[in-house]
């Protein structure tokens, strides 16, 4: 039986379809999950897709991390289900507390919209045991509030743990900290990062097909679980 992954669509999300596509083409299920339904309908794990939950009214996934699917993410994830945020679903998984830090504007105060090449720092987590330790990959970003922050204390935590799992390379987009890409929780199962590897599965449709990796290693962390439970 496949693992089953849930991608969660708010009112305003853009990138479901393609998150959903890209666990179809890592050989899981996908499974829609809704902002208003707390039920995970029995998921292995979830992605928090990208977009513009309720129109970023407030800052960018405060109100989505209210929702109630939310609280059944939260639970979860602390309970060790994997748990991936793209970009706005980064953003809301920071305001949830899943993970440390915050997302403010970019330092140009301009929208990025590029492709960006990432070392991956930590291939221990449950998003990225399909890539080399140091390897470089290529995938687009496009985000205007993209801008990773957090207080120097916690940046030193970050690094000595390892828990800094993508970093920018060949300049900066947007101002992060550290030119941190992307972050995970204590225990690796928690994985937020601002560029989109669900838009590069295909090297016909992307700039590349470096984004498998990251659903194949959420596969082999789900068939991991179910062998040990």
């Amino acid at each position: 039986m496949s693992p089953r992954v849930g991608v969660i669509t708010f009112p305003g999300t853009l990138d479901d379809v393609d998150a959903a596509r890209a666990v179809r083409r890592s050989e899981a299920e996908a499974v829609p999950l809704w902002h208003g339904d707390a039920d995970l309908k029995g998921v292995d794990a979830v992605v928090v897709p990208g977009g513009f939950s309720y129109g970023d009214y407030l800052r960018c996934g405060a109100i989505a991390r209210f929702a109630p699917v939310m609280s059944s993410v939260i639970d979860a994830a602390r309970k060790g289900m994997p748990v991936l945020g793209i970009c706005n679903g980064f953003q809301i998984l920071c305001e949830a507390g899943l993970l440390p830090g915050a997302l403010v504007r970019n330092d140009k105060l301009h929208f990025v919209c590029r492709d960006q090449w990432l070392r991956v720092e930590n291939n221990t987590t449950s998003w990225t045991t399909r890539y080399d330790e140091g390897a470089e990959i290529l995938i687009p970003l496009k985000s205007g509030e993209g801008g990773y922050m957090a207080d120097e204390a916690t940046l030193d935590e970050l690094e000595g743990e390892g828990r800094v799992v993508f970093r920018y390379v060949d300049g900066n987009p947007n101002g992060s900290r550290r030119d941190i890409a992307g972050v995970c929780s204590a225990d690796g199962r928690v994985v937020g990062l601002m560029p989109h590897p669900e838009h590069a599965i295909d090297a016909l449709t992307g700039p590349s097909d470096d984004g498998l990796g990251v659903f194949y290693s959420a596969l082999d962390a789900v068939n991991s679980l179910v062998t040990s439970a």
